[in-house]
């Protein structure tokens, strides 16, 4: 694994002050001492977001330390696909999703759920 420092210009994925402060509350109720995000081939247009809870990376995942307690795991083979993407937590009214604002996308599926890119 690769450990890299937390540079909000230069990182593969930023994390917004909302979202981390989500994972540090989703981290506190689940297993897992960190957060892995990848992505899976799925739905209508290619691909799907994965968040996972984990205790550590898998070989050859890049590793950011997001502050003193949030690492968080990227997936080398993702890496093409999600590079420079910023993970947001919205509001919509009562509800609260993570948002994923990823400048490779070309198409989103109607329901929101995967995603192609170039």
């Amino acid at each position: 694994m690769s450990v890299e420092s937390f540079d909000p210009v230069s990182q593969v994925v930023t994390v917004t002050p909302a979202a981390l402060e989500h994972f540090r509350s989703q981290l506190q109720t689940q297993p897992g001492r960190a957060v892995r995000l990848s992505v899976k081939k799925s739905g209508c247009t290619g691909f799907r977001y994965v968040i996972d809870m984990v205790e550590k990376g898998v070989e050859n995942d890049l590793h950011f330390q997001l502050d003193d307690q949030i690492e968080l795991f990227v997936d080398i083979e993702s890496l093409s696909v999600i590079s420079g993407t910023q993970i947001d937590l919205v509001k919509e009214g009562i509800n609260r999703q993570i948002r994923f604002i990823n400048p490779n996308v070309v198409d989103e599926c109607g329901c929101g759920e995967s995603f192609s890119v170039n």
